[in-house]
Formats: structure tokens, C-alpha cells, sequence
């Protein structure tokens, strides 16, 4: 009996077959080799009033700022509160507007964090921060009572969320997010890279940093912390400590270069939602350690309007992140507290 083979399989062992099995393996050598090598890429530019700075590994090492100010731009259009038209600025100044879904996110999870830090992290202390002249608007001539007045548009316990809009208890209540927003971005920007195919990334908003994998030298990526002087550069020199970020968010807060002085006294950007005043206490700085940068960025914020103590105490209920705190002792010289799991992160 003769064995009839289909087609295709006899055209496996034709006369041609080799030549065409050939040819395939050039084109796939061709291909191959005219393919772009991934490259890291440094982009930067501007958003919420800030510098961002941006380092990725991208495959065959395309230009992905296009699509980085694309995402970007959407980003600016919900929580930028130097936009009239950008969604949280349309619900301080009562305008209809539709809930983007990242808002929504954004502010639960403020609300989550207030809760947890006892109001000490507030998103409705916008008017007090403007009227300091820290905010989106001049500064004012600061009295009792102003303070009193402005007290009484704060407290993230009279605004909510219900059928997808803002409710507040008075139309004079504001939101500033950019305590959280920011550390928000950089984990948004993140995916956005991760979508690409970028394996490694460091994506860095005004201070807060989200990083994977490796950087160019095929280190883990370090990320410095300053040391808390107004009069200190940018440098080496000037670093408290440098710290590992493997897959993981860092975020930095300090009143030691966003303030002013006024008749010899000394104004922090930092504002307790509580007192309606600049915090005045013995935390210089707070970095935090999470598993996403809104949640750093958050809890870094709160800790430094809660002060030394109080924010040690909370920090050791929450397993889910990591601290290092720089504060001043009684005799006025600097020192540091931070987490055990914290130690781990420091290079050496």
C-alpha cells in the first residue's frame, strides 16, 4: 500500500522546501537584527505648578513622551486647581461637572486616610492654604477671625460623594488635592509605562517617586532624601540618606523650603485643618514607604501636620507602609526615627 501524504506535508519535502525554509530564517535574522535595541529615555516637563522627571527602558527604545503628555494633560484637566476648567476646580466654584472615575478614586481615598489619620490629612483645608498663600489663590491679611471663618468650610467630614457628585454642607467648601494627586500621577504614569512594555522605570512628581525594576547600570533604583536646610543645594552633599525603592512608592514632605517669614516670623506651608495655623513642632521631614504613591504621598502629608509623636504612634498601626522621619531634638540638632522595615531600604 502506498502512503499518500496531504498536501502540505508533501510540500515539507519537496525539491523547494529547503530554499523556502531558507529564505524564512533571512528574513527572520533580517528582522531581528534591524530592530531597534530597548533604550532608557529621560523625559521631563510640567504639571500642578511642579517639575516631573521621568526614566524608562523602552522596548526598542521609542520615544513614549507623546503618549506620557497625552496622559498627562487628562491628569491636569481633573485635579489641577490652576485650571478653571479642569474638574476639581469646576466643583469649588459649584459648576455641574461629571465625576471622572479617577477623581472619585482619588478622593476616597482621601477621605480613607483622613479618617485614619484623625483629620490630620484634610483635602477641604484649601481655603485655609490659599488664605496662608500657599494655595491657587492670593495671600491674605491673616486674623482670628478669618481663621474662625475658613474653620467652618474645613473638615473632610462635610463633603461626600453621592450619585456621582459632590455633596458639601456649604458652597464655600474647596478641595485641593495636590497632597495626594501627585503621588496619584506617578502611579498612573506607572501603568501607563507597565502598558507599554517598560519593565523599568523611575516616574518622579514634585518630590514623590514610583520605581520598577532596574535602572541603566542594572542597579535598583536609589532615591535620595534631602537634608532638612532651606540654605542647602541640590547635591550629594546635601543628602540625609539614599534610599532602594524595588518596586515600591516613595514620599517626602518637609516645611524646610516651602515657606516665608514675615515680620521675623517663620510661616510653613504645612497647615493643621485643626487650628486653621501653620503646624510649629519638631518634625522637619517625613518619608514614607508604600505600595503605591498616592498612599505615601498622602500619609507624608499627614504625618508632618501630626508631629513627632503622634505620627510614630500611627505609623506602627500600619503595616502596610514605612517611615523615616528627621526631627529636631531639645537642644535644636537634628536627628532621625525611622521603621525597622525602613533600615532594609537604605543603601549602604
Amino acid at each position: 500500500m502506498k502512503t499518500r501524504f496531504p498536501f502540505f506535508l508533501r510540500s515539507l519535502f519537496s525539491k523547494n522546501a529547503l530554499t523556502i525554509a531558507a529564505t524564512v530564517l533571512a528574513l527572520l535574522v533580517l528582522t531581528v537584527s534591524c530592530r531597534k535595541p530597548d533604550a532608557y529615555l529621560y523625559n521631563e516637563g510640567q504639571i500642578y505648578g511642579t517639575i516631573y522627571h521621568i526614566v524608562y527602558e523602552s522596548p526598542g527604545g521609542k520615544e513614549l513622551k507623546p503618549d506620557i503628555e497625552k496622559r498627562l494633560n487628562e491628569l491636569d484637566n481633573i485635579f489641577s486647581t490652576f485650571k478653571s476648567e479642569s474638574v476639581i476646580s469646576k466643583v469649588n466654584t459649584n459648576q455641574p461637572v461629571e465625576l471622572d472615575p479617577l477623581f472619585v478614586n482619588c478622593f476616597n481615598r482621601s477621605q480613607e486616610i483622613s479618617k485614619i489619620s484623625g483629620g490630620a490629612f484634610d483635602i477641604t483645608v484649601a481655603p485655609l492654604v490659599n488664605a496662608w498663600g500657599f494655595g491657587f489663590k492670593h495671600k491674605e491679611k491673616i486674623t482670628q477671625p478669618l481663621i474662625d471663618s475658613l474653620l467652618i468650610l474645613t473638615g473632610y467630614q462635610k463633603v461626600k460623594i453621592e450619585n456621582g457628585k459632590i455633596v458639601k454642607e456649604n458652597p464655600g467648601i474647596m478641595l485641593d488635592m495636590s497632597a495626594i494627586a501627585k503621588g496619584y500621577t506617578c502611579d498612573l504614569i506607572g501603568e501607563l509605562l507597565a502598558k507599554k512594555g517598560c519593565k523599568n522605570y523611575m516616574v518622579e512628581i514634585g518630590g514623590e517617586v514610583v520605581a520598577r525594576g532596574v535602572n541603566k547600570k542594572g542597579n535598583v533604583w536609589s532615591i535620595g532624601i534631602n537634608k532638612p536646610d532651606e540654605t542647602a543645594f541640590y547635591s550629594d552633599k546635601d543628602l540625609q540618606a539614599v534610599v532602594k525603592l524595588p518596586e515600591r512608592a516613595l514620599a517626602t514632605s518637609g516645611n524646610y523650603r516651602n515657606f516665608y517669614v514675615e515680620n521675623g516670623k517663620k510661616f510653613a506651608h504645612t497647615i493643621d485643618p485643626k487650628t486653621g495655623y501653620p503646624v510649629q513642632h519638631s518634625l522637619l521631614s517625613a518619608t514614607v514607604l508604600a505600595d503605591n504613591c498616592m498612599t505615601a504621598d498622602a500619609f507624608a502629608t499627614a504625618f508632618m501636620v501630626m508631629g513627632l509623636e503622634k505620627s510614630v504612634e500611627l505609623s506602627k498601626q500600619l503595616p502596610e507602609i514605612e517611615v523615616y522621619f528627621i526631627y529636631s531634638d531639645e537642644t535644636g540638632f537634628n536627628k532621625v526615627y525611622m521603621s525597622d522595615k525602613f533600615r532594609e531600604h537604605l543603601a549602604e
